[in-house]
Formats: structure tokens, sequence, C-alpha cells
């Protein structure tokens, strides 16, 4: 798990990733740092991080894999979801199957998101997070 204290910033949007292929993190954080108004906050590789870092850091949005270890994606979105009703969860998975999708909705995304096509719909929905825009649902 990485991450640095958790201090609100008026500055833009701070971001949680996570996901089990760390060279996809590395490469998501590139990505998200680039963009104006937004920070990645932290990183983690299994859902149970991605809550304790979401708890000790407060961010304003989480984008997180679907299949990981210890604890899964759907799980992860559930808890996140009832802790916290404001934050915006990204769900980013490989797997194309509507059920799974269906699934994490229900669960509480905020979007599910295929990694073939994530790029411009991650740009999209954080760009709505940042102009305060969290409780429309995609």
């Amino acid at each position: 798990m990485s991450g640095g204290v958790g201090q609100r910033s008026s500055d833009g949007l701070r971001v949680v990733v996570a996901d089990d292929d760390a060279a996809f993190v590395q490469a998501l954080a590139l990505l998200v740092n680039g963009q104006p108004g937004l920070t990645v906050a932290g990183s983690a590789s299994n859902g149970l991080e991605a809550i304790e870092l979401v708890e000790a850091l407060d961010p304003e949005a989480v984008i997180i894999d679907l299949h990981m270890p210890l604890l899964d994606g759907v799980t992860a979105i559930a808890r996140m979801r009832r802790d916290n009703p404001s934050l915006c969860l990204i769900a980013l998975t490989g797997d194309d199957d509507p059920e799974l999708h269906d699934a994490v909705r229900e669960a509480g995304a905020d979007a599910v998101l295929l990694k073939a096509t994530f790029l411009q719909g991650l740009l999209d929905r954080l760009a709505t997070v940042r102009q305060g825009q969290t409780g429309a649902r995609a």
C-alpha cells in the first residue's frame, strides 16, 4: 500500500487507484496526475488495501479493478459505498460480462469501464466529479 498523509486538497480531485497489476497502476497514475486538477493520493494492490486507503486519505474518487486478491473489487465497492456515500467509485475491468457489470453497479459503482476502452470515459467521469457533480451515476 502506498500513499501519504491524507489531507484534503482544495486544488483538485484526489484519487485512489486500486489494481493488482503494478505496471497498470503506475501508467494510470501517470495519466491521472498529468490531468489538471487531478492527483493520485495513493494506490492499492487489493480491495482490502483500497478500503484502508479510502479511510486514511479521504479521497473524492476511487478507480478500482474488479478482480484482485484478498478482497475483490465488487465487495470493496459495496463497503466503500456504505461508508462513503458521496465517494465517486469507478470500476475498471477487462471482463466484459454484463452480469458482473450489473452486480458492481448494484454494489454502488458510479461507472463501469472496460480497460480496453476506458481512457475517454475515465477522464470524462473524473472531470464531472471535479465539477462537483458526484451524484450523477453513469
